[in-house]
């Protein structure tokens, strides 16, 4: 595709500004609030089209590798359809070695959806120093805009799309939605935060650029302090936090200064971006498994650590991912941030519970570990730790369980305990009454139990005893 690039440069106080112009792309200037800026300290020009290399990779129901399109007659003969939804998928930083996961992540919707995905490729556009790599982004903004464009003369409307957009990648969708009035949904994965954090709202993903905008959000602690790539601040319709938004199972706390930015972002040296990239890796389990992912409306990650957002008020909790468009807001905007919890690996989504536990047995109080797992008729989970240490008759002992696995309705509960050390007087400790309830919607499950469980003196004596509920 031929394009014309014109240089325009103008004094503008001391300082020089430039624009550059390509064909139906339109012009990008260096002038605030792209350049010049505290949040945008270097002015940088985009590269040409063609030195980033924008590609439409294309996947359908009936193809089961991509088509590449383009705003041609590649269209016309592809596996593309105007009746179904569209979903374009846009990356940013590119992990060593996962540098394709848009294209997984279009193979996985296809499982479940009938839509028509592209995945967006700009490998050498967005492999450049941080803030040409920030820049190039516009260019691909327009590019998707433009393919837009295209696709929407073959009867499909704004309101059939939806981009999916990753770091940067997060960002150009909101670009695009500021050239493309009306489209439907805009995803943000963890969009980042150097040079777009605190910027006009022309330059980041905000709530102007589709009808819905929801974001999640992995890596957002303080880039200047922590090097947390993210952005903190909500810019959705609705935001969500798993983990409390800032270390994830599994990952380690970002290393390194924030004046190395370019060098981590080229790959010349070594950055562990786990946080940053868990965001897509979440999206795309919530297509399989919706239900593990519900977001908990809560004040701030310490409040929903503690277990004060627990449970679900009626309809108030949303799923974070693939279904979040399904949640009713009735202000239009939610101004509540949503928490939840994951594991460290796949499968990450989880099931909230809290379990109460009131034990019965002798007078005395005996050092031990409390254990409880949960059965229904869909599954079992795995043992998970209730109490350590003194364990006193006649207390409750209550803990919230993020359960790896949807048991369905609860039938039963395993509770087991162990002595830590040898008593020769052979104490049994039971659970006198059992409080099981679901996050998901306040559902109480409540027994009484008669039987204690005796324990041998050994220093890891136990037993398992099954409480129908």
């Amino acid at each position: 595709m031929a394009h014309m690039w014109i240089l325009l440069c103008f004094l503008t106080g001391t300082s020089y500004a430039a624009e550059v112009c390509f064909d139906e792309l339109g012009c990008f200037a260096d002038l605030p609030p792209w350049g010049g800026t505290p949040q945008r300290p270097a002015a940088v020009l985009p590269w040409r089209p063609e030195e980033i290399g924008t590609r439409f990779l294309l996947f359908t129901p009936m193809n089961r590798y991509y088509q590449e399109i383009d705003t041609d007659q590649s269209v016309a003969i592809s596996n593309y359809s105007g009746k179904r939804k569209t979903r374009f998928i846009i990356p940013g930083y590119l992990k060593n070695g996962d540098e394709d996961w848009p294209q997984e992540m279009c193979k996985v919707m296809l499982k479940w959806q009938n839509v028509n995905c592209i995945a967006v490729e700009w490998k050498k556009g967005v492999a450049a120093p941080y803030a040409q790599a920030a820049n190039n982004a516009r260019v691909v903004a327009a590019r998707v805009a433009s393919m837009i464009t295209f696709l929407m003369v073959r009867t499909q409307t704004a309101d059939k799309f939806h981009i999916i957009g990753h770091s940067i990648g997060a960002h150009a969708a909101g670009d695009v939605g500021s050239r493309i009035a009306g489209l439907a949904r805009i995803t943000g994965l963890d969009p980042i935060e150097p040079y777009f954090q605190d910027t006009d709202a022309s330059v980041s993903l905000d709530t102007s650029d589709a009808a819905f905008v929801d974001v999640i959000h992995t890596d957002a602690l303080p880039f200047n302090s922590k090097l947390g790539l993210g952005m903190t601040q909500s810019v959705g319709h609705i935001d969500f936090y798993p983990n409390g938004g800032e270390l994830m199972p599994g990952c380690s706390a970002n290393k390194g200064k924030p004046t190395d930015l370019d060098a981590f972002w080229e790959g010349t040296k070594k950055f562990d971006a786990c946080n940053h990239v868990q965001a897509y890796k979440y999206y795309s389990e919530s297509m399989i498994k919706s239900q593990g992912f519900l977001g908990f409306p809560c004040s701030d990650k310490d409040s929903f650590a503690a277990g004060k957002c627990f449970p679900c008020a009626d309809n108030t909790c949303p799923l974070m991912g693939y279904n979040s468009d399904r949640f009713p807001m009735t202000d239009g905007i939610s101004k509540t941030k949503y928490f939840l919890n994951t594991g460290s690996s796949t499968p990450f989504g989880r099931y909230s519970y809290k379990v109460m536990v009131t034990l019965e047995g002798p007078s005395w109080s005996n050092l031990g570990v409390m254990h409880v797992a949960l059965a229904g008729a869909a599954d079992s989970t795995q043992e998970h730790k209730l109490h350590v240490g003194a364990i006193t008759p006649g207390k409750t002992y209550e803990k919230m369980i993020d359960a790896e696995v949807d048991v369905g309705e609860v039938t039963e509960v395993k509770f087991r305990w162990n002595n830590h050390i040898i008593n020769i007087l052979k104490p049994k400790y039971g659970a006198s009454k059992v409080e099981l309830q679901r996050g998901k919607d306040k559902k109480m499950y409540i027994k009484k139990v008669d039987t204690a469980m005796s324990c041998r003196p050994s220093a890891t004596c136990s037993k398992t005893i099954g409480l129908v509920v």
